[in-house]
């Protein structure tokens, strides 16, 4: 039964990919994770046994589940609202999400967190496309707290290797072009995340990082608007909270807003 500290998962999907997503966060016990050790995109798995370790390291909004929305999520989300930080439980916990079909990140393709519990990714300086698409798909479904790391192209390998990161969209490592792929299309596949936004979104992606326009309708805005940005910054990070912004948007229209247009009215009102 719905109540004000629950969150149906239909209502979560509308929210994960979006700026407004709320801290998620995995509780589940050790065997119910080691029978099926995916993630809802974006969460984090914290260790319901050591609540004091990190409770205080939430960021309000929060929403909570466990395998089946019951004791451990309804103890965890109270410790937390307790403690100052709005939280939520997930209606059903991680089998209702699961039921549904909404998209799960297998943890084995996660990189795995280094700084501060944070992920580390590494690629090569002054982006344009699949540079800022990437981190963007990182932030938004994998890891909100991702440290994106821009170095010059021939040190990105020795760079993540040297400090715990995953190298990608450059030669030779496993995040990167495959065949006609761009490297956004390689992340949507391996995480799981193959949904009908972010797939029509990789298509736009793809025809602008690859020079191929004839992929999408979309795609030549998307060149126009990359490139506008690589000259406007010459910071390259500055240009990724500009990017994230541009990203923002265009899922958007993916997911909501493919089937509207819009015209300059010829009638005027009242004629």
């Amino acid at each position: 039964m719905s109540s004000t500290t629950t969150i149906s998962p239909e209502k979560l999907a509308r929210l994960i990919g979006t700026p407004k997503c709320p801290t998620l966060i995995d509780v589940r016990n050790d065997a119910d994770f080691q029978s099926d050790p995916r993630l809802i995109p974006s969460a984090r798995r914290r260790n319901a046994d050591r609540l004091a370790d990190w409770i205080g390291s939430v960021r309000a909004p929060a929403i909570v589940y466990c395998q089946q929305g019951h004791k451990l999520s309804e103890g965890v989300a109270a410790f937390l609202r307790a403690h100052g930080t709005a939280a939520e439980i997930l209606e059903g916990g991680f089998e209702a999400w699961r039921d549904a079909r909404h998209p799960l990140v297998p943890t084995e393709k996660s990189e795995k967190p280094n700084v501060d519990g944070r992920t580390v990714w590494v690629t090569r300086a002054r982006p344009k496309i699949d540079r800022i698409a990437c981190p963007w798909l990182i932030r938004r479904f994998v890891d909100p707290d991702a440290i994106i790391l821009f170095v010059t192209p021939a040190e990105v390998a020795a760079v993540a290797e040297r400090f715990g990161g995953a190298p990608f969209d450059v030669d030779s490592v496993f995040w990167s072009h495959r065949g006609d792929l761009c490297t956004f299309d390689v992340m949507i596949q391996e995480f799981g995340l193959a949904t009908a936004p972010l797939l029509r979104l990789a298509a736009i992606v793809r025809g602008a990082d690859t020079a191929r326009p004839d992929l999408a309708p979309e795609a030549p805005g998307l060149l126009a608007a990359s490139l506008g940005l690589s000259r406007m910054y010459a910071d390259d990070l500055e240009q990724l909270d500009a990017g994230m912004l541009l990203y923002d948007a265009f899922y958007r229209w993916c997911r909501d807003a493919t089937g509207e247009t819009h015209n300059w009215p010829h009638t005027k009102p009242g004629a």
